[in-house]
């Protein structure tokens, strides 16, 4: 975009004919003056169309930034097509000059806009001082471009502490944190500022050994291909979340992953979001593609009707998909993505007493998740000063409920939009920290996004709002799990999935041909009784089969000979332990229900017999 800026006496115009790209204007808006005015003249070039809203935000800037230098009163906004040679569509020009104009009048500023696409007369006097006339040349780079918020991360004022459950309150670093490793590991990783990794975290073998998960060659870096295995447990833990806020009392929503850079509201929020978009272009219109579920849920929650016997109101939804354009540098296996799920649940709050209740409920929820998943976990709190001078009380309470010490680090201003928020987060196999599971208390976009509810009174208030995610990202959960798994292998423990989330829960070996029908007989038992059972029918070894069942974290392998066909049971491998137990049939059904209790239930994602299984990779 170029831009041919003149401080006026007056700036008068009339617009006589039209071309055949001129938008339809009325009588009285073909005619306009202005006096003291800060004519802009504006050529909207090709290059923009890559950019709409960021174009648009850029070159309102800038104007302002001259109108207060020279002390106009107002602004003239007039399309210019003689300032370029290469200049973008009609269409997207007039839309980009209408954007401009939109802005600068949200912000209380006179502005006359000028027809586009007229042939015009026009007469103005320039008032000839320094700053009287000047050019600008407005180019954005979308690579490059960092939005507010992340600036603000690396700048804020923060303070670290450990809050015992008995309420000490100690700064980090005269924390003594021995027997407390973990957390030690979690604040060194936090105040450290870098989230590269200089080596493969191990995860990523495993994923791929496992036939789980995949880097897709053809696509965008932190792109996955999912293969069989890895989708049934991703759609496991997807569909275990969803009941746990079902249950909650959670209304599951569906919302679009892509919206309007230039709407008035979400252009001004993504700037107090820490995150890097992916930008798509439909006509000449620009989109950035989600890192969330909040821009939905939030104009859903605009257009409700909404009452404070509601309260507290709570839509929730599980995104396929979110996107952040995180940089090469941290992307990482599952642990950090460019595209992944994201459970994600806001609840509307009366006031801070019933947002600190259902804070407090999600963060037993989320507790129940990491049990679930079989997670050890360290907890950070981050608060803003005052807020935690308010409600040390609470903070002490989520110490003393996960019964351990834990990060606090809080802030002495607020520059985001909430005052507090938890997270769960693990350490990985390279002692990095990722976050799962994550609660925070929004003082500020109900009112951004004029969500309301009405109180007793019949008056319109805005709540507080909570944004949620129990589990945190779904794919992170699957790295979570496999670092986990890896560590404990370097103790000399087995690593292995909880029962629920193994793909198959049962192997059945048959010692040879002759035990195949009996095999056969068992397999169809355990299928009945909702137990994932799958049969080695190849030809290798009785040892080889054990092996390759090991290999793939069966957490059962049942081995059946002639004894165990005429005593009809069978002698089971139990993974975890190493024991060697004979059950029959409905106690091995026990041990598995035991495992699977309050679990969602899936079929088997692979063919029950080995033999018809294609192998995913080389």
């Amino acid at each position: 975009m170029k831009l041919l800026i003149l401080h006026t006496d007056y700036l008068e115009f009339i617009a006589k004919q039209k071309t055949k790209i001129a938008e339809d204007v009325p009588e009285e808006k073909r005619h306009g003056r202005a006096e003291e005015a800060l004519a802009v003249f504006i050529a909207v070039e090709k290059e923009d169309e890559k950019a709409k809203g960021r174009i648009a935000e850029k070159a309102t800037e800038e104007i302002l930034d001259i109108y207060s230098k020279v002390k106009a009163q107002r602004i003239v906004l007039y399309p210019y097509a003689h300032l370029s040679s290469s200049l973008s569509k009609p269409d997207f020009a007039i839309a980009v000059i209408r954007l401009i104009e939109k802005k600068l009048k949200e912000r209380d500023y006179e502005v006359i806009r000028a027809p586009f696409g007229w042939y015009k007369a026009f007469e103005l006097r320039c008032k000839g001082h320094p700053m009287s006339e000047l050019s600008r040349e407005i180019r954005v780079e979308e690579e490059k471009k960092e939005n507010r918020a992340l600036k603000a991360e690396q700048g804020l004022k923060k303070s670290w502490y450990v809050l015992t459950p008995e309420g000490d309150n100690i700064p980090a670093e005269e924390f003594d944190f021995t027997g407390y490793e973990s957390l030690k590991i979690f604040y060194e990783y936090e105040t450290s500022g870098t989230r590269s990794m200089n080596k493969e975290p191990p995860h990523i073998r495993l994923m791929k050994d496992l036939e789980l998960v995949d880097h897709e060659p053809a696509s965008d870096q932190g792109n996955l291909r999912w293969y069989p295995k890895g989708t049934f447990i991703k759609k496991l833990l997807e569909e275990h979340v969803s009941n746990i806020v079902r249950d909650y009392g959670a209304m599951e929503v569906e919302t679009p992953i892509m919206y309007d850079y230039a709407h008035e509201k979400l252009s001004s929020y993504l700037n107090r979001f820490p995150a890097r978009q992916y930008v798509v272009k439909s006509d000449d219109r620009e989109y950035f593609l989600r890192f969330a579920a909040c821009f939905g849920q939030y104009l859903m929650m605009h257009d409700m009707t909404i009452s404070y016997r509601h309260l507290p109101l709570r839509l929730y939804e599980l995104t396929h998909y979110s996107f952040r354009r995180e940089q090469s540098g941290e992307l990482a296996g599952l642990k950090r993505l460019r595209t992944f799920t994201m459970p994600d649940m806001h609840t509307l709050c009366r006031d801070m007493v019933q947002a600190r209740y259902e804070f407090l409920r999600q963060y037993r929820l989320s507790m129940r998740w990491m049990e679930d998943i079989g997670i050890e976990y360290d907890v950070a709190i981050r608060f803003v000063r005052e807020f935690y001078d308010e409600n040390r009380d609470f903070a002490v309470e989520m110490a003393k409920l996960v019964g351990k010490p834990i990060l606090v680090e809080i802030w002495e201003e607020r520059f985001f939009y909430f005052v507090m928020k938890f997270e769960f987060s693990i350490n990985d196999a390279l002692n990095k920290a990722a976050t799962l599971s994550t609660v925070q208390i929004d003082v500020e976009n109900t009112e951004r996004f004029d969500i309301n509810y009405v109180d007793e009174k019949g008056e319109g208030e805005h709540p507080l709002l909570l944004h949620a995610s129990i589990s945190g990202g779904i794919d992170r959960n699957l790295y979570a799990i496999l670092e986990t798994e890896y560590l404990k292998s370097l103790r000399g423990e087995k690593p292995s999935f909880p029962v629920w989330l193994s793909p198959t829960q049962l192997r059945i070996i048959p010692v040879s041909e002759k035990n195949m029908s009996y095999a056969e007989d068992i397999l169809e038992f355990f299928r009945e009784k909702k137990v994932r059972v799958d049969i080695d029918d190849e030809g290798d070894t009785l040892g080889k089969k054990i092996r390759k069942g090991e290999k793939e974290w069966i957490p059962y392998i049942a081995v059946v000979g002639a004894k165990e066909e005429e005593n009809k049971n069978i002698t089971v491998r139990l993974r975890k332990s190493g024991e060697q137990l004979t059950l029959s049939g409905e106690e091995m059904v026990e041990l598995i229900e035991s495992e699977n209790e309050g679990k969602p239930f899936m079929k088997i994602p692979l063919p029950e017999r080995l033999s018809m299984r294609p192998k995913f990779r080389g």
